[in-house]
């Protein structure tokens, strides 16, 4: 999408010691930045996106890699 001021996942990556590929790091996007539209989070200086950031590469290692699954597991999260 562009023209959309947009943050990746990958800065959060570094501080959880993990390493993913690619293709992995892009479904993880994916998930991100669906689920801070679903939340309605806007401000990416919210403490709650790295909160969200840190759940979706949470569940991305315990091997989930589904864009839809990561995403609502992530929200369920917060509710």
């Amino acid at each position: 999408m562009e023209g959309i001021d947009r943050m990746p996942i990958p800065p959060h990556l570094p501080s959880q010691h993990v390493a993913f590929g690619p293709d992995t790091i892009s479904v993880l996007a994916i998930a991100f930045e669906d689920t801070l539209h679903q939340l309605r989070l806007l401000d990416r200086n919210d403490p709650a996106v790295t909160m969200v950031a840190k759940r979706i590469i949470e569940l991305a290692r315990r091997g989930e890699r589904d864009p839809i699954r990561l995403r609502d597991y992530a929200i369920q999260s917060f509710r």
